[in-house]
């Protein structure tokens, strides 16, 4: 067996994993235009890569409208969008895999045009103005970044219960459990850290108010599903949708010491050297690794992503920093990568030209490896 260490089993919550490969939440912006909902299209693509007693992650998706921030993204607040992720779960449980929904609120991270006018929310009214970002226009358009509104203080209680009202839709269509999205710059990192946090109420300030959202939002899935089957995704050091911790060290290690008392499933890290959310092929040199960082703050199972190949996935896994490799961008061109890891078979490249909309090229054409046939 090539990279034994990927194929160990590992005990999640009350799942056994049958190995150590995830498929990471992926944007890709091919669900129901009008209704935001999933449809027989995402079902195949999920099925897809699903494996006996493997753990995807199905990509982000909105609890509320006004957390979207992207067109053909698939939503977690309606009845037919409950429908539709049930059909995706189904076709993964189809194939004996473990599914969990990743519960998502952009924040900033959108434009009034999704909104009927009205501007995006934030923790503060301050404004993405990094280099070269730009806004997309709910008609796929490219438009400036506006300056949000601040959520009010009892807005920002809604918020909990908008992500409450979402864990309770994932458990209706049948999922195995729930990733909260507190990375890459959205709505929940844009309340932990400083420099889009400026507020002074109770969500403001200090490190444990500006942490307080996402520990609630946390504690609000917990209630509906039990801790062992919800999980919190971050990205320390990352630099995604102008975000960015001046001091990362005190906020993360404070979030990660908090989540850890509360027994998740799993604690998930986009590694730095990745941080761009999807929007380029990254890769920066010379910065820190999240896992080896915050390992030592995590008793539970660590799950981390981030430009991966077997042969590094393998080895986090070996030396002790992480227990799950989540693959993103080589998982999209290669349905069955545990397979082709497990025997050592060569990877299809992907095509980024593909990854955001469209139809079933660059989704579910991806061939499997066929052994019989010369790569």
């Amino acid at each position: 067996m090539k990279f034994e260490a990927l194929f160990q089993p590992l005990q999640v919550g009350p799942y056994k994993l049958a190995h150590r490969v995830a498929l990471a939440p992926l944007t890709r912006m091919r669900a129901e235009r009008e209704s935001f909902s999933p449809r027989p299209l995402n079902a195949e693509y999920y099925g897809q890569r699903a494996t006996n007693g493997g753990l995807l992650i199905a990509e982000a998706s909105p609890v509320v409208s006004h957390g979207r921030g992207n067109p053909a993204t698939p939503g977690i607040y309606s009845d037919a969008q409950v429908a539709g992720w049930r059909k995706v779960v189904d076709a993964v449980h189809a194939k004996g895999g473990i599914i969990f929904l990743q519960l998502w609120h952009v924040g900033r991270v959108s434009h009034s045009s999704f909104h009927g006018g009205a501007l995006p929310v934030s923790a503060s009214a301050i404004a993405i103005k990094a280099e070269g970002m730009k806004a997309m226009t709910a008609d796929g358009k490219i438009a400036d970044y506006e300056t949000p509104r601040a959520l009010e203080t009892d807005e920002v209680k809604g918020i909990v219960e908008a992500f409450r009202q979402g864990a309770k839709n994932a458990l209706a269509a049948g999922f195995d459990g729930v990733e909260i999205h507190g990375a890459n710059g959205y709505l929940l990192e844009q309340f932990l850290q400083s420099r889009s946090n400026q507020r002074t109420d109770q969500y403001g300030g200090s490190i444990e108010n500006r942490a307080r959202l996402l520990l609630d939002v946390t504690q609000a899935a917990i209630d509906v599903w039990g801790a062992n089957r919800v999980a919190v995704r971050l990205s320390p050091h990352g630099i995604a949708n102008d975000s960015g911790e001046p001091d990362p060290m005190p906020l993360y290690t404070h979030v990660v010491k908090a989540l850890d008392k509360l027994g998740l499933a799993y604690l998930h890290f986009i590694e730095p050297r990745s941080s761009g959310a999807g929007r380029a092929d990254v890769h920066w040199e010379n910065v820190p690794s999240a896992m080896v960082l915050f390992r030592q703050y995590n008793s539970g199972v660590l799950m981390t992503a981030g430009g991966f190949t077997g042969e590094t996935a393998n080895a986090a896994i070996a030396d002790g920093h992480a227990d799950i490799i989540a693959f993103g961008r080589i998982f999209i061109s290669n349905p069955d990568l545990p397979r082709r890891l497990e025997h050592g078979y060569p990877i299809t490249p992907y095509n980024r030209a593909t990854f955001y909309g469209g139809e079933e090229k660059g989704y579910t054409d991806y061939p499997v490896y066929d052994e019989l046939t010369p790569a």
